[in-house]
């Protein structure tokens, strides 16, 4: 039985210890990235396939005779056609859970940037402004204190409940939105637009649907507190990003901290890469890349094929 691995870069194997799953299968074929040119060729002949963003769609399925197991190295499963998949017999598993550590960190770490604006201070300091200053400070840029600040969270999953945690053990109050989706239970929840007056800090760990895409829009910033800022390590989709550019310009936010946009990679020229915005910082989708958090994904995605062999699939999405 053959595996290939079809974007191995997305993970950086070389990083991480691989015994796990090169036990699994006889044979395994490792690409450092795979273009939409390159899928079908390099499927011939694969019973098993690890992707994390090369599309695997009606077409090239339909191309894939051999296959028979999809290991999405991630959670999200919008790169494959889950009902061709399940059409076809193929069996298609994610990987869930991995990433809460790293992502909460990750989030706590851009509102702490955001808040005490220190990347701009270590800016001045290397431009020699510490040098020059009369006295022993800089005081050139404003710094706030979370301490005492609400914290509203949309989407109340595993990473909504650990930044929760994190922000109450900095003297944060939460407050949490109503389910988009409708959950049941709702005891406590404020309504979106209640949250929204209410927040200094809005954070958003939903998933991308029909529901919650551009869900950050005009209307939605509007309705923010003057000052308030804004985190997403979530999906780039959540946001309208032409009126997040607009909220920085014009004063009413006082920063964004972002770890997604809508196209990853961006162009060059994407409306939030503009250099006249202030307080934002984007990073370049890497709130998940810690090495434990990579080791944790690879280890899930073996578990997944030794499940499948095993004729005890889990984590099946179609």
């Amino acid at each position: 039985m053959q595996g290939v691995f079809l974007d191995a870069d997305t993970v950086r194997p070389d990083e991480l210890d691989l015994s796990a799953l090169n036990a699994l299968l006889p044979h395994w074929q490792c690409y450092r990235h795979t273009t939409p040119a390159q899928t079908v060729e390099r499927l011939d002949g694969a019973a098993v396939v690890i992707t994390n963003k090369v599309v695997l769609d009606a077409d090239v399925l339909a191309r894939a005779p051999d296959l028979k197991l999809i290991c999405i190295s991630a959670t999200g499963t919008n790169n494959v056609d889950l009902a061709v998949a399940r059409e076809r017999g193929i069996t298609v598993c994610n990987v869930s859970g991995y990433a809460g550590a790293t992502v909460v960190q990750h989030t706590l770490a851009l509102m702490l940037s955001l808040a005490t604006r220190w990347y701009e201070y270590a800016a001045d300091v290397r431009a020699g402004e510490w040098s020059r200053s009369p006295q022993f400070c800089l005081l050139s840029h404003p710094v706030t204190e979370l301490a005492g600040k609400t914290l509203g969270i949309i989407g109340y999953g595993n990473l909504g409940r650990g930044v929760a945690r994190v922000a109450e053990a900095l003297g944060m109050r939460v407050v949490v939105a109503q389910s988009l989706q409708g959950a049941a239970e709702q005891r406590g929840r404020l309504p979106l637009t209640h949250l929204l007056a209410e927040a200094d800090v809005v954070s958003l760990h939903c998933p991308l649907t029909a529901q919650t895409e551009r869900l950050v829009n005009r209307s939605f910033l509007a309705q923010m507190k003057p000052g308030a800022l804004l985190i997403n390590t979530a999906r780039g989709g959540l946001v309208d990003e032409p009126a997040l550019a607009e909220a920085l310009r014009n004063g009413h936010l006082g920063g964004a901290g972002l770890d997604v946009l809508s196209v990853e990679p961006p162009p060059a020229d994407h409306v939030l890469l503009a250099d006249d915005l202030p307080n934002l910082i984007i990073t370049p989708h890497n709130a998940w890349i810690s090495r434990e958090c990579r080791q944790r994904l690879l280890d899930g995605v073996a578990d997944n094929i030794r499940q499948w062999q095993a004729g005890t699939p889990v984590n099946v999405v179609n």
